[in-house]
């Protein structure tokens, strides 16, 4: 099953960031947060990538174009017959990447489709190129093989940015710091290969119409996970996933 992976927003809300490059790009302990999205997929044995690239693309292509050259020592045997001596291994050796352009301001549901045109007539994995989660991966698919429907959402429960109070009347009976909040969509997706007929082109907002006649229909499922999960939509976020990493106590580093 292949993973569909969304790289072309702006990414507006991180303009510190992405100001220079694409969200999927802004690194988190040295390397982009696509990277450490892909190695969960692969951890789970998900290693057919394909990367719906728009605004400032090109980047994402020069990283994975160069990756055995800035990630391995080198040997150049310059002249005539040059020769470029890699002299280490690496764990994504067994990785296949499509870098698909569709378009500087294509949707998400016209990225998927054209991605699922691209790729032939098979279900798909999918999600955003900026956020992390420790969920199992594999017993999602599992889930939405067994259910039967037209999506399974893994849906999770971020903590809230501000306290909140039990008020009886005017009086406080209990204070709760950053409780959970209700479930929401965690973005990571398995999508049936007939979801593509309810894409109508560039235009198409996935998270409109498709998925909101999908949910009317009842052909959506969730994989309810209580775990880890973090999106990085703002500076502050970038922080502190960073700091997670570089403290060693990253929840999503499986691998």
């Amino acid at each position: 099953m292949k993973v569909i992976l969304l790289c072309g927003g702006l990414g507006t809300r991180l303009r510190e960031e992405t100001e220079y490059r694409p969200k999927p790009m802004v690194p988190i302990g040295g390397q982009p947060i696509l990277w450490h999205i892909m190695k969960t997929y692969a951890h789970h044995g998900f290693t057919e990538f394909v990367l719906c690239l728009g605004y400032k693309g090109e980047l994402i292509k020069d990283y994975f174009r160069n990756y055995l050259w800035n990630r391995s020592d080198v040997t150049l045997k310059l002249g005539r017959s040059r020769q470029i001596i890699y002299h280490n291994s690496h764990e994504e050796e067994d990785w296949t990447v499509t870098l698909l352009e569709t378009g500087l301001n294509t949707m998400t549901g016209g990225r998927l489709l054209r991605a699922m045109q691209h790729i032939g007539d098979e279900d798909v994995l999918l999600t955003y190129g900026d956020g992390l989660t420790d969920a199992d991966i594999g017993a999602s698919v599992r889930f939405h093989e067994e259910n039967k429907a037209l999506v399974t959402i893994t849906a999770v429960q971020p903590a809230g940015r501000f306290g909140e109070l039990g008020i009886d009347g005017v009086t406080v009976r209990s204070i709760e710091e950053k409780p959970k909040t209700k479930f929401i969509n965690g973005g990571y997706m398995v999508v049936d290969r007939r979801v593509r007929q309810l894409l109508d082109g560039d235009d198409c907002v996935l998270e409109r119409e498709p998925l909101q006649q999908l949910a009317r229909d009842g052909m959506i499922n969730a994989y309810c996970h209580h775990g880890f999960w973090q999106c990085m939509d703002t500076f502050r976020e970038f922080e502190m996933l960073n700091k997670m990493w570089d403290a060693g106590t990253a929840p999503w580093k499986v691998w």
